[in-house]
């Protein structure tokens, strides 16, 4: 063994027993509350990663769509064609709001959106339920943040998983979140002419 072989041996050997003494102090276990917001690309991706997670690992969940709703979606496809056993899909918007351009009609799909996240959220069998691109809704007034502030303190299961996406997360919903991450846009395409892709965008 080399003199910087053995030297980085010795690093990584203390890394590994820091490491293993901050873990050792990590024995709790709860249902989390996530955010993925910001306006960089990824947030509903990332959110659906956990779900094919969990119906990797046979724990039911379930999946509410908020706004997007006017256009087929690989993982929505998937789900519905192959997971619905163990992964409940629900989607409730007609598109997105510029598109729909009804204020009334959004808000009356939202709050059923909502209603249908609050069942499956108090079910709990369900082991994560993400609400994709909640905070749109709740940016608009759709649904009401302080409603869904209260029901997850209160009402949510202690051992579920909720994830919520979307841009422009509300303050409050921030303070409560466990685990809340912002995607950074740096470069997307869009910019320079190029489209939504199937099996990048959907």
């Amino acid at each position: 063994m080399t003199e910087d072989t053995e030297r980085h041996a010795q690093k990584m050997a203390k890394k590994k027993a820091a490491r293993d003494k901050i873990m050792a102090t990590k024995t709790d276990k709860k249902g989390l509350v996530i955010v993925h917001t910001g306006k960089g690309k990824g947030k509903s991706s990332a959110a659906f990663g956990m779900i094919f997670r969990c119906i990797a690992h046979d724990m039911k969940c379930a999946v509410v769509q908020f706004i997007k709703g006017g256009m087929s979606t690989g993982e929505r496809d998937l789900i519905l064609s192959k997971f619905t056993d163990i992964c409940s899909f629900y989607t409730m918007g007609e598109g997105f709001t510029w598109e729909t351009q009804d204020k009334t009609r959004d808000t009356e799909m939202a709050q059923a959106a909502w209603e249908k996240a609050k069942e499956l959220i108090r079910d709990p069998s369900n082991t994560m339920v993400l609400l994709d691109e909640i905070n749109i809704a709740i940016r608009y007034d759709y649904v009401d943040i302080k409603e869904v502030v209260a029901f997850l303190r209160d009402e949510k299961p202690e051992m579920t998983h909720v994830v919520l996406t979307g841009r422009n997360a509300h303050d409050d919903l921030i303070e409560i979140a466990d685990l809340v991450t912002e995607m950074e846009l740096i470069k997307h395409p869009f910019r320079s002419g190029i489209k939504a892709q199937i099996g990048v965008e959907y």
